[in-house]
């Protein structure tokens, strides 16, 4: 077996434009605006159909095809909302087929993950103690600032 490098990839606002669902999903239904203002993320189906970022899915196929790395995806589904992680799934496999299959992994903890690499937009669920490097990527919506890796083709300089 060849030993590869690992990298765990997150899913909103990694892979996922979660914000751009979350924005339609608030003018579709501005009725319910006030009950889901602070926990956009337990909005029932919002991970189901979310588009992917752009270059996500193309960086993604690119990183398997060169053959360095072992890909897996790290994500946290809300706790209160528990068919987020089911609906994450789906997504997964909508985009990427075969790709993922049982490399998914759903933690609030990824300090806790084993690899070499993680891929993600903030330092939260453990990610800001995650041992091997942190590559933060694309626009920090907690602190309003971008990431020293703005776009896929800035990680897809740094991993290939």
């Amino acid at each position: 077996m060849i030993n590869r490098e690992r990298v765990y990839i997150d899913m909103d606002g990694v892979l996922v434009n979660l914000e751009s669902e979350i924005n339609l999903w608030f003018g579709n239904h501005p009725h319910l605006k006030e009950r889901y203002k602070d926990c956009p993320d337990e909005i029932p189906g919002l991970f189901r159909n979310p588009y992917p970022l752009e270059g996500a899915v193309d960086a993604i196929k690119q990183l398997s095809e060169c053959g360095k790395y072992e890909l897996v995806i790290a994500t946290a589904a809300p706790w209160g909302n528990p068919e987020a992680a089911m609906d994450k799934r789906y997504w997964i496999e909508r985009y990427f087929g075969p790709l993922f299959k049982k490399q998914m992994v759903i933690t609030h903890r990824k300090n806790l993950l084993i690899g070499d690499y993680l891929i993600d937009d903030k330092l939260s669920n453990g990610a800001a103690d995650f041992d091997g490097t942190l590559l933060r990527f694309g626009w920090n919506y907690e602190t309003k600032v971008w990431n020293e890796y703005r776009t896929w083709k800035h990680i897809l300089k740094e991993l290939l």
